[in-house]
């Protein structure tokens, strides 16, 4: 202190100065990817305080999760599928693929410079695993957990173009759904047997609450989930019962990247037309969420931080599936 003292008294100011810009560059590091977050919702017109709450769940209610990937279930829903287990309501999942396109899991996972085939039919058997178990983290039972086995990055051709002839998966080189734990193994990849496998499914089920992707999302098959259960919905005049979700957004969303738990998650640009709803998730229920999504760790080896993004103090819903009256094409009628 007296050897600080005896400086003088530019020093002094300057170290002074020096020391401030160093506390202020600390905190906007451990701050700006929240900083930047609001900045872009400040930006584009987006915030989750200001939406409206979303509906709960019953204890007669027979909740069907629809989910196009292994691990979209925990991404777009952990937190409503708890609450609704928590209040006596009945719950499936069912995973349109089993996530056997994705290439860089199976170099990882099975050790080879060229997935093609086996490899990732390998990945995809592991897959479903992952996906058992973040159902039981999130209190679904086993026999409520239902894949149908149609081909990773396929659906929307499947569904929009291959009606009749089946269609041949570039990743597994298969025709037909591989997996003797699927449904119905040995289904063949046509547009026809996809919505047939989907009508049965809400035949079992009839379903009074169904989470289901907006056909706005970017994924493709995310889109050709989301228009397979709109027009089952609109077949059974039923479009009330649905509650729509998002996962892939904006490039740049959900942000901020990373583990921020008791932060929001705002609406993405992309479908910011939609009337989003805010489902409200306590602490634990977060903290369970996330460990339904480490639970998929194949997925987290490769997009952690992507992954815990979504892991917040709420979740979205939309009561409609696309702004206004547009509705998608219907092939195969």
């Amino acid at each position: 202190m007296a050897a600080t003292a005896r400086l003088p008294l530019r020093r002094r100011i300057a170290l002074a100065a020096l020391s401030a810009l160093v506390v202020v560059a600390a905190l906007a590091y451990v701050n700006a990817p929240l900083v930047g977050a609001w900045w872009y919702a400040w930006r584009h017109g987006l915030a989750a305080d200001t939406l409206d709450p979303a509906l709960g769940f019953d204890a007669g209610d027979r909740v069907l999760v629809v989910s196009p990937h292994p691990d979209d279930e925990a991404l777009c829903c952990a937190g409503m599928i708890q609450a609704a287990v928590a209040v006596g309501a009945d719950v499936w999942i069912v995973h349109l693929t089993s996530g056997d396109g994705f290439e860089l899991d199976a170099i990882a996972v099975e050790r080879t410079l060229r997935p093609r085939g086996a490899p990732l039919v390998s990945l995809g058997r592991i897959r479903m695993e992952e996906a058992r178990t973040a159902a039981e983290v999130l209190g679904v039972p086993e026999e409520r957990v239902w894949f149908v086995g149609f081909p990773d990055r396929g659906l929307l051709p499947v569904y929009r173009h291959y009606w009749s002839e089946p269609y041949r998966s570039p990743y597994t080189g298969r025709s037909f759904v591989p997996y003797p734990t699927a449904r119905t193994p040995g289904l063949p990849f046509t547009g026809g047997n996809l919505l047939a496998e989907m009508e049965r499914v809400f035949g079992e089920v009839d379903p009074t609450v169904v989470l289901a992707p907006t056909p706005l999302d970017v994924h493709p098959d995310h889109r050709a989930a989301g228009e397979i259960v709109l027009r089952l919905l609109l077949e059974r005049e039923q479009l009330d019962i649905g509650r729509w979700w998002i996962v892939h957004g904006d490039p740049q969303w959900p942000l901020p990247k990373g583990r921020h738990l008791d932060a929001s998650l705002f609406p993405p640009l992309r479908a910011r037309a939609l009337p989003w709803q805010r489902f409200d998730l306590e602490r634990e229920q977060v903290q369970v969420k996330l460990e339904a999504i480490h639970a998929h760790a194949t997925q987290v080896l490769w997009l952690r931080r992507y992954l815990e993004a979504f892991a917040r103090s709420n979740e979205l819903v939309s009561p409609l599936p696309l702004p206004g009256a547009w509705l998608p094409e219907e092939p195969g009628r």
